[in-house]
C-alpha cells in the first residue's frame, strides 16, 4: 500500500466515524443526557481504543520530556477546546458561535504551511480553499445576529485549540508513534472528567437510562475511533490536506444522515456547504502525491 492510500484511507475511516457520530450525538441531550456527562462518557470510551493501540505498540509508551510534552499539549488542548466550547454555547448564540469553530483548519493550514513547510499541488490548493469555505455554511442563519460578548472569545480560543492542536498531532507523529499519542490523548480526556462534573448542573433532572449514558457511549466510540484513525491520518498524510478534507467530509457525511433521518430538504446555505465540501473531498483525495505548486 503506497503512502498515498494509507493516509486516505485513514482519513476517509474518520470522515465516516465522525460524520456518523455528528448526526447523533445529540440526541442523548435531547433525551435529558447533559453535554458535560456526554463529555464524560466520551472520555471513558477513549480508553478500549487506547488500550488496542497501546498493546499494538508493543505495550511500551514513549515517555521522553518531548513525547510527554507534545502528547499531554495535544490531549488537554482537545479537551480544553470541549469545555470551553460547553461554557460557549451557554452563554452565546450556537449559530454563530459553531461557523467560528468550523474555521480551526485554517490555522492547521497556516501553521503547517509555515512552520512544517508543507506544500500541495493545484487540485490539492482548490481543494483546501472550497473545503475552508465549505466549512461554515453547514451552520450559517442567514440574518442571524448576535451582540459580541464572552462567548465570541470563548469561540475564537476553541477554533485555536483544536486548530493548534491538529498541528501539533502532525507535528508530533515525526519523533512519535501514532498509538503514543493516542494514549496521551485518552490520559488527557480522562484526567479532565472532574472538570465536567463540575461543569454539571446535577440540580436538575439527569437521565440514567438506556438513551441516556448508555445510548452516549455507543455514538461517542465513534467520536474515539475517528480520533485514533485521525493519528494516523496525520502520520501518513500532510496536515494541509488531511485537516480541511477531514473537517469538510464529516459535517458533509452528518448533513446527508441528517436530511435521510428527517426527510426534509436543507436551506441553500447547508445545501452550498454540501457541495463544496464534497467537491473539495474529492480534489483532496485525488491530489497525487509529491505534485507540489512552489511558494
Amino acid at each position: 500500500m503506497n503512502t498515498q492510500s494509507h493516509w486516505l484511507g485513514y482519513a476517509l475511516l474518520t470522515m465516516v466515524t465522525w460524520g456518523v457520530w455528528g448526526a447523533f450525538t445529540g440526541v442523548p441531550t435531547e433525551h435529558g443526557f447533559p453535554d458535560t456527562l456526554v463529555y464524560a462518557v466520551w472520555a471513558l470510551t477513549m480508553i478500549p481504543p487506547a488500550v488496542y493501540a497501546f498493546k499494538r505498540a508493543g505495550g511500551v509508551l514513549q515517555r521522553d520530556p518531548r513525547s510527554l510534552a507534545l502528547g499531554l499539549a495535544i490531549g488537554l488542548l482537545g479537551a480544553g477546546g470541549q469545555m470551553l466550547l460547553f461554557r460557549a454555547v451557554k452563554t452565546g448564540p450556537a449559530y454563530l458561535i459553531f461557523p467560528i469553530i468550523s474555521l480551526s483548519p485554517a490555522l492547521t493550514i497556516a501553521l503547517s504551511f509555515l512552520m512544517l513547510r508543507e506544500r500541495t499541488g493545484r487540485l490539492g490548493l482548490l481543494g483546501i480553499v472550497l473545503a475552508l469555505l465549505s466549512l461554515p455554511l453547514f451552520d450559517y442563519t442567514p440574518g442571524a445576529r448576535g451582540e459580541l460578548g464572552p462567548w465570541f472569545m470563548l469561540a475564537v480560543a476553541v477554533l485555536v485549540a483544536w486548530g493548534v492542536q491538529a498541528y501539533f498531532i502532525k507535528l508530533a507523529n515525526a519523533t512519535m508513534s501514532a498509538e503514543s499519542i493516542f494514549v496521551y490523548m485518552a490520559i488527557s480526556a480522562v484526567v479532565s472528567i472532574p472538570v465536567a462534573l463540575a461543569m454539571t448542573d446535577f440540580s436538575q433532572p439527569v437521565n440514567l437510562g438506556w438513551n441516556g449514558p448508555w445510548l452516549a457511549a455507543v455514538i461517542q466510540v465513534l467520536n474515539s475511533i475517528g480520533a485514533l484513525a485521525l493519528v494516523h491520518a496525520f502520520r501518513h498524510g500532510k496536515a494541509i490536506v488531511v485537516s480541511p478534507m477531514v473537517n469538510a467530509g464529516a459535517p458533509l457525511l452528518t448533513a446527508v444522515i441528517a436530511m435521510a433521518v428527517a426527510g426534509a430538504m436543507p436551506g441553500p446555505f447547508k445545501m452550498a456547504g454540501v457541495a463544496l465540501a464534497l467537491l473539495a473531498a474529492l480534489l483532496l483525495a485525488l491530489q497525487p502525491e509529491g505534485a507540489e505548486v512552489k511558494a
